[in-house]
C-alpha cells in the first residue's frame, strides 16, 4: 500500500512579498513628493510674480499718495490734484455692475441647475455661457456701445456702463453658482420634499443658503474683473475729464482704470504724470483689495452662521 502524494506549488517568500509592497509604496511616496513640490513651486511663482508687480508699484507710486490725492479731483490738465472722482466712479460702477449681474446670473444658474431638463438645448446653452467667459472686454465695450449707447439711447453714462459690465460679469457669476448648487448634496433637497415643502421653498429656504458661500465666491471674482476693466467701460460710461460728480443714472463718470489709460496714452505730459499714473495703479490695487476682502469676510461670516 502506498501513500499517494500530493504537490502544491512552493508559496512565494514573505520577504519578497514584503520588498515588493515596500518598493511600490515608496514610488508612490516619491511621486506625491514631486507632485506637492511641483505645486508649491507654481505657488511660489504666482506669488513672487504678484510680489513684483505691488513692489514695482509701490516703489513708483508711493510718493503720489498723499490725503489731496485721495479726496480732491485732477487739476492743471491731469498733472496735479488727485483721483477722488475717478474712486467714486470705479465704486459706483463696480456696485452697479453686481446689483444687474448677481441677481440675473443667480437666477439662470438656478434654472439651469434645477429646472432644466438635460439634453442637447442644454449642452449649447452651458457652451455659449462659457464661451462667453472668454471673450475679450473690447468685445463687451462694442456690444454694449451699440445696444445701450446707441440703439437704446441711454448716451454714455452709469447706466450704460452697469449694463454692459453686468453683462461682461454674468457668465463668472453662471459658473460659479451652478458648481455651488451642484456642491448642496441631494439629500437635502429629499428631506425638504418629503417633509412637505414645493420645489421653490426647497431651493429658497435650504438650497440657496448652503450654496451662499460659493455664490459670493463669484460675486468676488466678478467685483475684481469689474474694477478693473477698461475697454468695457470707455465707450459706455468713462470719461477723460468731468468737473461735476454723478448725480443721476444718465451722468457720466471718471473711473480708475481709464484714468491710469489717458495719463499713459494721450496725457499733454506723460512723463511729468507718470508718478500720478502708478500712483492711481496703487489706489486702484488698494481699492479692489478692499472689496473683495469685505466679500470674503462676508462669506465667512455667513459660513459660520450657517454652521451653527
Amino acid at each position: 500500500m502506498t501513500a499517494e502524494t500530493t504537490f502544491s506549488p512552493p508559496a512565494p517568500p514573505a520577504r519578497q512579498s514584503l520588498t515588493l509592497t515596500t518598493g511600490r509604496d515608496r514610488g508612490r511616496k516619491a511621486k506625491q513628493w514631486l507632485a506637492f513640490m511641483l505645486l508649491r513651486a507654481a505657488i511660489l511663482i504666482v506669488a513672487a510674480a504678484l510680489a513684483v508687480i505691488v513692489g514695482f508699484l509701490v516703489a513708483n507710486g508711493y510718493s503720489a499718495i498723499s490725503w489731496e490725492f485721495l479726496t480732491q479731483p485732477p487739476r492743471n490738465y491731469m498733472t496735479e490734484g488727485g483721483v477722488w472722482p475717478c474712486i467714486v466712479g470705479t465704486l459706483l460702477l463696480s456696485v452697479g455692475a453686481m446689483a444687474v449681474a448677481l441677481p440675473l446670473g443667480v437666477a439662470s444658474a438656478i434654472y439651469l441647475h434645477e429646472y432644466a431638463l438635460p439634453g442637447r438645448l442644454m449642452r449649447i446653452i452651458r457652451l455659449g455661457v462659457n464661451n462667453l467667459a472668454g471673450v475679450p472686454s473690447v468685445v463687451f465695450g462694442l456690444f454694449g456701445l451699440g445696444l445701450f449707447v446707441t440703439a437704446m439711447d441711454l448716451g454714455v453714462s452709469l447706466l450704460s456702463g452697469w449694463l454692459t459690465l453686468g453683462v461682461l460679469c454674468l457668465p463668472v457669476i453662471i459658473g460659479t453658482t451652478e458648481e455651488a448648487l451642484r456642491s448642496v448634496p441631494a439629500t437635502y433637497r429629499e428631506a425638504s420634499l418629503a417633509l412637505g415643502g414645493t420645489k421653490w421653498q426647497t431651493i429658497w429656504r435650504v438650497v440657496l443658503p448652503s450654496a451662499l458661500p460659493g455664490i459670493l465666491t463669484g460675486s468676488i471674482l466678478g467685483i475684481s474683473r469689474a474694477a478693473g476693466e477698461t475697454a468695457a467701460i470707455m465707450f459706455t460710461a468713462a470719461v477723460f475729464y468731468t468737473p461735476k460728480m454723478p448725480n443721476s443714472l444718465f451722468s457720466d463718470v471718471m473711473a480708475l482704470p481709464y484714468h491710469i489709460y489717458v495719463l499713459a496714452t494721450a496725457g499733454t505730459e506723460i512723463e511729468k504724470t507718470r508718478p500720478i499714473q502708478y500712483g492711481t495703479a496703487l489706489v486702484l490695487i488698494a481699492l479692489v483689495l478692499g472689496m473683495n476682502l469685505f466679500a470674503i469676510f462676508l462669506r465667512a461670516w455667513l459660513q459660520r452662521r450657517g454652521e451653527r
